[in-house]
């Protein structure tokens, strides 16, 4: 598991190695040659530990194969030279996915892309846990859109129980993906920040036909509130006609007015009217 590593004051060290480099100049004026070699060795062998750990980032230390600490508060440090030092940003990052072809909840092949903010919250786990934590993101989050994308359809124009679509259900899908993508990434020691679907369509070998399916449910919606309107018009006009006992129509005359009320209101052209001066009969 992650430890904090304390590591010493980059400053002290380079007074210490001021002093040792004067010391190492004296000794070669002087003419002492062993107290000029130790002196020039050492100041050497220190100035390997100087480590500079910048904001939002951190410091892996590893000592000849043993984790010993890592550094996250910014600074200048020394720690010792034998350590290996690897780091690894804790700055928040963006990926952005290339639109997958994937199979929705009903076997309809769609794209689907997402948006995901991520950072290291554990930098042991990602520098041991995996080979490359960023090519895992980039591989878990792909597994996660593929999983995803089976659990809801696209629509529910076939799956008419489905209240949970991909395209309607917005933040509860996209809460789905962001646990989705925590349980896969945690291994990483990566914290999912927000994650969500920022492209989705129909494949494209299927999005002609599913336009055309929407656009005849669209025109069907349609025409249904437009029949419904108009038998309420043609009734409101037969009951205000016999109310007012303006005309007295027989069965025969009231299907010949509804007839032509319902196609007048109902038509997709404009009716052309004919004025008849004599008799209707």
């Amino acid at each position: 598991m992650e430890k904090r590593f304390s590591p010493l004051s980059g400053y002290l060290f380079v007074v210490i190695e001021l002093v040792l480099l004067a010391a190492t100049i004296m000794a070669g004026i002087r003419g002492m040659v062993i107290p000029g070699v130790v002196s020039g060795v050492v100041f050497l062998f220190l100035s390997f530990g100087f480590q500079i750990v910048n904001p939002n980032e951190s410091a892996v230390l590893v000592l000849f194969g043993a984790y010993k600490g890592s550094i996250k508060e910014n600074g200048f440090y020394w720690v010792n030279p034998f350590l290996s030092r690897r780091k690894i940003s804790l700055r928040a990052r963006n990926f952005d996915s290339e639109p997958l072809k994937v199979n929705d909840k009903i076997g309809n092949p769609i794209m689907i892309g997402v948006v995901l903010v991520w950072r290291v919250k554990e930098t042991f786990k990602a520098a041991f846990q995996v080979d490359d934590y960023e090519h895992f993101v980039n591989i878990q989050t792909e597994a996660a859109i593929r999983k995803l994308a089976g659990l809801y359809p696209y629509d529910n124009f076939e799956d008419h129980d489905a209240v949970v679509t991909l395209r309607s259900g917005g933040e509860e899908v996209n809460e789905q993906l962001e646990k989705e993508l925590g349980e896969r990434l945690e291994i990483a020691g990566v914290e999912v920040m927000e994650a969500r679907i920022n492209y989705l369509a129909y494949a494209q070998e299927i999005a002609q036909a599913m336009l055309k399916r929407q656009q005849a449910a669209a025109i069907v919606a349609a025409r249904f509130k437009i029949v419904e309107g108009a038998v309420s018009m043609v009734e409101m006009a037969l009951e205000e006609l016999s109310k007012k006992d303006i005309v007295q129509l027989d069965e025969d005359k009231k299907a010949s007015m509804v007839s032509n009320l319902m196609v007048v209101l109902c038509g997709d052209k404009e009716t052309t009217p004919i004025v008849n001066t004599g008799t209707i009969y």
